[in-house]
């Protein structure tokens, strides 16, 4: 008891301490919103972000755009609200249900995992389970199960008990992993950091420029079913007409053993990056060096990184209004695509204060010299 009582008051000290952006940060790491099942996190950024914008609306897929300004060039910012996660394929007669997964899972990713089913009747409580070691024959014991062959286990014994749990084909289901503050560290450990992170910085940027410091029409977009295609931000994209786009998301890093040099440049608590290349998009060169003078006389720290296999929002902002300078912007995290990512406070600081500087030196004049390739 006395043991029990001194963990709970080390865990309602933290709570005490945690500021509004770890709260944010955790509620947004904390919501469920599978790709095409955003509503939760949607809720949370029109929560936020209606009160710090002059207007907002959606577009037809759900995303939510929030506009700041009413002249000058159109700025569109861009995070995605969606996560991995996958959607209730079918149930057996014995109760087991099979999944179809939405993203790019690693099949190893997968198994012996806590999920949540979100059913009719409210969330349930589902596992991948694994074999018994007891059962499996020593040639299979290294080997990876692929994904047609995980079940969630929800605890029923027929498709008549899933059914009364309020559950049905189509149903989402998320990855069950709860933020934490590690260890007294300035890392923080929660899911979905991809792009959850990118949408906490979006809410504190417009925090930081509620009231007119700057010259240009910023346009919030926080984005729907990135994982699965980048389609909210060629909606979005389409509504806003941006003149000059950034995506905001969450990076790879390469300080993790196992990792490859030539796989990934960013380390952990090393300060914010921008994306020179990935498989989607190329960044514009003069907004490349725009963005690299702006860290430099705020003396905020940047990594540059190149990444194959990744795609972001900003790909599909690049291809509307006739062509638009884009770039990438991320807060390194480690172990993206899983339940378990973790991100560094002060890399997510230096991020919204690096933005905020992008932003205000955005004008007209800037904008055009971007958008210039006469010579």
């Amino acid at each position: 008891m006395l043991k029990r009582t001194f963990f709970a008051a080390i865990l309602l000290a933290g709570a005490a301490r945690a500021d509004d952006t770890q709260q944010l940060l955790q509620q947004l790491a904390d919501a469920h919103g599978p790709s095409g099942f955003e509503e939760p996190v949607r809720k949370i950024m029109v929560e936020r972000m209606k009160p710090l914008s002059d207007k907002l609306s959606y577009d037809g897929l759900g995303s939510v755009i929030a506009v700041q300004g009413s002249a000058g060039p159109r700025i569109m910012v861009d995070a995605h609200m969606d996560e991995l996660g996958g959607i209730v394929r079918r149930v057996t007669p014995e109760g087991w249900l099979t999944m179809q997964m939405l993203g790019g899972w690693l099949d190893q990713a997968l198994l012996d995992q806590r999920w949540t089913i979100l059913g009719s009747k409210g969330p349930v409580r589902a596992i991948t389970g694994i074999r018994d070691i007891h059962l499996v024959p020593t040639e299979e014991r290294t080997k990876a199960y692929p994904r047609e062959s995980v079940f969630l286990d929800v605890g029923a014994k027929s498709a008549a008990e899933v059914l009364a749990l309020g559950i049905a084909p189509g149903d989402p289901v998320a990855p069950d992993a709860p933020f934490a503050v590690m260890n007294n560290t300035q890392n923080y450990l929660g899911k979905a950091w991809d792009d959850r992170v990118g949408c906490a910085v979006l809410v504190e940027v417009m925090k930081r420029l509620r009231g007119g410091r700057h010259q240009n029409q910023l346009f919030y977009a926080a984005t729907v079913q990135e994982e699965i295609g980048l389609r909210g931000a060629h909606t979005s994209s389409e509504l806003v007409k941006p003149e000059v786009g950034i995506a905001i998301e969450g990076g790879v890093v390469k300080d993790a053993p196992g990792n490859h040099p030539e796989e990934a440049q960013e380390v952990l608590g090393a300060g914010p990056a921008i994306f020179l290349y990935d498989s989607s998009a190329l960044p514009n060169r003069k907004l490349v060096e725009l963005v690299r003078q702006t860290a430099a006389d705020k003396k905020i720290p940047l990594q540059v990184d190149l990444v194959q296999g990744y795609g972001d929002d900003s790909a599909e902002m690049q291809k509307s209004n006739g062509g638009v300078p884009t770039i990438n912007i991320v807060v390194p995290v480690r172990f993206t695509h899983s339940h378990n990512g973790l991100i560094n406070r002060q890399d997510f600081d230096q991020t919204v204060a690096l933005v905020v500087a992008l932003l205000q030196r955005l004008d007209a004049d800037a904008v055009l010299r971007l958008r210039d390739f006469s010579q």
